[in-house]
C-alpha cells in the first residue's frame, strides 16, 4: 500500500505524460508495492486535477469485460475509469492522431443514463430500466506509461481512456435485443476486427451493473444524462495520422472518423 504523498506523485506524473505527450515508467515500477486500491486513487487524484483545469466528467468507462483480456491481465473482474467531455467526437469527425500517445480503437456501445442509478445489488434489468438510449460508439484507448503494463498501471492510468466517438442510431434499450448487435470495424478500407455485443459479459449491461455496484463501495454513481461505454467487442485495431475508420453496425448504422 502507498502512502497518499507517493500516490500523489504518481498522478503527477500521468498528468505530466498526457500533457507531454511522453509516456512514463510503470507506475508499477516506479512504486512496486502499488495495490489496486492506490491505482484508483491515484486516478481520483489526476481526475481532480483535470476538474480543476476545467475538465468535465461526462461518464464512466468500463474495460476488461472479456474473460481473454481478464486473464492476460491477471485480473478477475473489470476495471473503470472516467469519460471527460473534452475528449468526446461526434461521427464524421477529424481528430488529430499528436493528440494520443499511442492510440487504438475498439468497437463498444455507449448507454445515456436516463436516470440515476445506485448500487448495491443492481442488476441488468436495473440497467436496462434506468438507460434512456442505447448508441454505438468507438473508444480511443491511449497509454501513458511504458509497456508491458500490470493492472495497476491501468487502472492509475484512467483505464487507458484516451476519447470516445458517438454516432450511428440511437435506440431505446428494448428496442433490439442488444445482446447481438454486431459491428466490424475497417481501416482503410480493410476490415480489421469483428464482433458481437454479447461478448461484453453475456450482455453488454452486464459490466454497467458491476459498475454501479463497484461505485456505491466508495460512495458513488451513475447520474441522469451520464454517458457509459460498455466495454469492447472487438480486439483493438491500432491508429495513426491519415488512418480513415469505419465501423459498421448494420441496422444501427455506423460510424466514421479520420485521424490528421
Amino acid at each position: 500500500m502507498l502512502t497518499e504523498e507517493a500516490r500523489r506523485r504518481g498522478a503527477e506524473q500521468l498528468v505530466r505524460a498526457e500533457r507531454e505527450r511522453k509516456a512514463i515508467p510503470q507506475l508499477s515500477k516506479t512504486f512496486p508495492n502499488i495495490e489496486i486500491a492506490d491505482a484508483y486513487r491515484i486516478q481520483d487524484l489526476w481526475a481532480e486535477a483535470k476538474i480543476a483545469a476545467g475538465v468535465g466528467v461526462a461518464g464512466h468507462k468500463i474495460g476488461l469485460t472479456s474473460r481473454a483480456m481478464q486473464m492476460a491481465s491477471k485480473m478477475t473482474e473489470p476495471d473503470y475509469g472516467r469519460i471527460f467531455d473534452n475528449a468526446i467526437y461526434n461521427d464524421g469527425a477529424q481528430i488529430p492522431a499528436a493528440s494520443f500517445l499511442k492510440p487504438r480503437l475498439e468497437v463498444e456501445l455507449a448507454f445515456i443514463m436516463g436516470e440515476d442509478l445506485e448500487g448495491p445489488g443492481k442488476r441488468i434489468y436495473d440497467v436496462m430500466r434506468a438507460t434512456e438510449l442505447v448508441v454505438p460508439a468507438l473508444e480511443i484507448i491511449d497509454y501513458r506509461t511504458e509497456v508491458p503494463r500490470a493492472i495497476t498501471d491501468t487502472i492509475a492510468d484512467n483505464a487507458a481512456f484516451g476519447a470516445i466517438v458517438v454516432g450511428g442510431r440511437s435506440i431505446r434499450p428494448m428496442d433490439v435485443d442488444i445482446r447481438w448487435v454486431g459491428a466490424t470495424l475497417s481501416k482503410n478500407g480493410i476490415i480489421e476486427e469483428s464482433g458481437v455485443s454479447a461478448a461484453i459479459m453475456g450482455h453488454p449491461a452486464a459490466g454497467i451493473a458491476w459498475l454501479v455496484n463497484k461505485l456505491h463501495a466508495v460512495g458513488a454513481k451513475l447520474t441522469k444524462g451520464q454517458i457509459v461505454l460498455a466495454g469492447s467487442f472487438t480486439r483493438p485495431v491500432d491508429i495513426a495520422a491519415r488512418d480513415v475508420i469505419h465501423a459498421d453496425y448494420g441496422p444501427l448504422g455506423a460510424i466514421g472518423v479520420s485521424f490528421l
